[in-house]
């Protein structure tokens, strides 16, 4: 079987009678949209976050967009992003007629920063939204403090770090996602937490804000046929919640294994000086969206085409900075950032997923030291 980067299809084995159960069931009430299987989803997804509300929608740019609709902010309003992550991230942003401010990211961590966010504001940030990329949790600690000290609203992109864990320095112990006003996932079936075809979630303890974010993705209305603010049409079907429900139940151990193959990687990788591999902070758990290597001395590349022809595939997330999209040339003011300038450079994510064998993992580990085994010896 060829190496995948995400191996799905074993996965599904593993669990397809639960899966299937559940979504005949969802057959059998033919509720298809809402309905018990939903909210079941729904109520756990809570639960395990240890959040008061969860409103399921239709996809994670979805649930970014909605987030700050329901932020009352302004056209020409700025909200701070890091540069360094996926477009929908400020593509919403400029949608809503918001300003995206993107910012440098923290070389090791690959994340925003506090710092960084701080020496961004101006008096018409309004709010930030940071990113755990590759499924690291950023500072949220230090990004809340700087939040209230200006007065800003926190809506955390949540779509690669679900079930990580952030520790406070009181010792209390929250999940990504719950700690801003808005935490926002994707379900894309990729994602940690992945269904089998689009969806996405949005989470907050505020209780009136959990009220608007549901009006929100539902065209607005409070009741039915009674729309008291401009809305969209956002819903997560049923049959996905019913596949989302079983692999929920999973998802600590699909990070454990996730954290065994990153463990395998580093090992592997340790004596290779031209390769960093992925920094764990001390505040956070790391659930590993990507296995993200850092790449040095301009072979990142080569590396790449090396592992193709050797069967193994690779990603570059990301490979252009978002204020060098076209999209985004309005919002750019000419400054090159340094870190988000290296790590579209350098950044090349290998094959992860919850199914690996020891048999591919050592393919993949020999193809990558023998390209520099074959560099060293020219």
């Amino acid at each position: 079987m060829a190496i995948q980067m995400v191996d799905l299809n074993t996965q599904y084995a593993r669990i397809q009678d639960e899966i299937n159960r559940n979504i005949q069931e969802v057959l059998d009430s033919a509720r298809f949209i809402g309905g018990p299987v939903l909210e079941r989803f729904r109520q756990n997804l809570a639960a395990y976050l240890d959040v008061k509300h969860v409103i399921t929608c239709a996809n994670g740019t979805d649930a970014l967009q909605i987030a700050l609709m329901a932020l009352d902010l302004h056209p020409g309003d700025e909200v701070i992003v890091p540069a360094h992550t996926y477009v929908a991230t400020a593509e919403v942003i400029a949608l809503l007629r918001l300003k995206p401010v993107m910012v440098d990211v923290d070389r090791r961590t690959m994340n925003v920063t506090a710092e960084i966010i701080e020496a961004a504001i101006t008096p018409k940030t309004k709010a930030v939204v940071p990113v755990h990329l590759y499924g690291q949790a950023a500072d949220m600690e230090a990004i809340m403090r700087v939040a209230e000290k200006h007065g800003l609203f926190v809506v955390e992109d949540n779509a690669q770090a679900i079930g990580a864990e952030v520790t406070f320095s009181d010792g209390t112990v929250r999940k990504t996602g719950t700690i801003g006003h808005i935490g926002t996932t994707s379900f894309f079936p990729s994602k940690n937490l992945g269904c089998y075809g689009d969806g996405g979630a949005i989470f907050t303890d505020d209780d009136v804000l959990a009220q608007k974010l549901q009006m929100i993705a539902n065209h607005g209305q409070s009741k039915k046929y009674h729309h008291d603010v401009i809305g969209c049409n956002s819903r997560l079907d049923a049959i996905q919640a019913a596949v989302l429900d079983v692999k929920l139940k999973y998802l600590d151990e699909y990070s454990a294994a996730r954290n065994k193959v990153a463990g395998a990687y580093d090992a592997a990788f340790a004596g290779i000086d031209e390769l960093i591999t992925p920094y764990r902070a001390p505040f956070s758990t790391h659930v590993f969206h990507q296995y993200t290597l850092q790449v040095q001395n301009g072979k990142r590349d080569a590396l790449k085409v090396h592992l193709a022809e050797k069967g193994i595939p690779s990603m570059i997330y990301y490979p252009v900075p978002l204020y060098k999209q076209k999209a985004f040339a309005s919002y750019h003011t000419g400054e090159l950032l340094p870190v988000t300038e290296y790590l579209s450079e350098t950044v090349l994510s290998l094959p992860m997923h919850t199914e690996m064998t020891e048999e591919t993992l050592a393919e993949i580990v020999e193809g990558v030291g023998g390209f520099f085994e074959l560099n060293a010896s020219r």
